[in-house]
């Protein structure tokens, strides 16, 4: 492809990036990004494989169920591209550790489904200058934005004190929405990378998979 090209395809292989979450939204990005050749894709998760979680967290098996996800999307991910390398970290992403990580790594992108770690993501890309690649779901709807590589943060979005009063996000989904809305975080990692086209930066794209209506909000209004 034109917007890729071999220039494309070598700055892909020097990349590092970063994946907090390899659930339902991690499973489309980690296979789409290993798929395209990044050079270093880091994976981190606390959880392990649960059956339920099964018809949206396409990268695990049924035989796999108990075992940690960063070692299980190792495996897949690498028999899927060995050209690649990856580091996984079987814990939360917390504001403790949070700079640390994330200071090994040139893009982070959002598989997470809690608030705290998205403030935590946010935080420290905003103090390293990094770009978070923010995706969020919840039942049929979706968003995705680049936040920190402009004005706009996780705090633009929302504020840390009304978070705690709303719901668990994302707890309740049916399978395809994180198909969409992973593949389009995905798109938008490849795009910050291989520099086409124009990315969300600063900007909010929404789906409604009940009428495939969809729109970008500019988040510097």
């Amino acid at each position: 492809m034109p917007e890729i090209g071999e220039r494309g395809q070598a700055l892909l292989a020097k990349s590092k990036v970063l994946l907090v979450g390899v659930g339902g939204l991690g499973s489309p990005i980690a296979t789409y990004l290993a798929g395209a050749g990044v050079g270093t894709l880091g994976l981190v998760d606390n959880d392990v494989v649960s059956l339920t979680n099964l018809h949206r967290q396409v990268l695990y098996t049924e035989s796999e169920v108990g075992q940690p996800k960063v070692e299980s999307a190792k495996r897949r991910l690498m028999a899927q591209n060995g050209d690649i390398h990856i580091e996984t970290y079987q814990c939360m992403l917390t504001a403790d550790n949070a700079e640390d990580i994330i200071s090994h790594y040139d893009i982070v992108v959002d598989g997470t489904d809690n608030f705290a770690a998205r403030f935590a993501i946010s935080d420290a890309c905003q103090s390293q200058n990094k770009p978070y690649v923010y995706g969020a779901i919840n039942g049929l709807d979706g968003q995705v934005s680049v936040l920190c590589n402009g004005k706009a943060t996780y705090r633009t979005l929302i504020n840390e004190d009304d978070a705690r009063s709303m719901p668990h996000p994302g707890k309740a989904v049916v399978g395809v929405t994180p198909a969409v809305v992973g593949s389009v975080e995905a798109g938008q990692v490849l795009q910050l990378i291989c520099g086409y086209g124009t990315p969300l930066i600063d900007r909010l794209w929404t789906i409604d998979l009940r009428t495939m209506q969809s729109y970008i909000i500019s988040l510097n209004s």
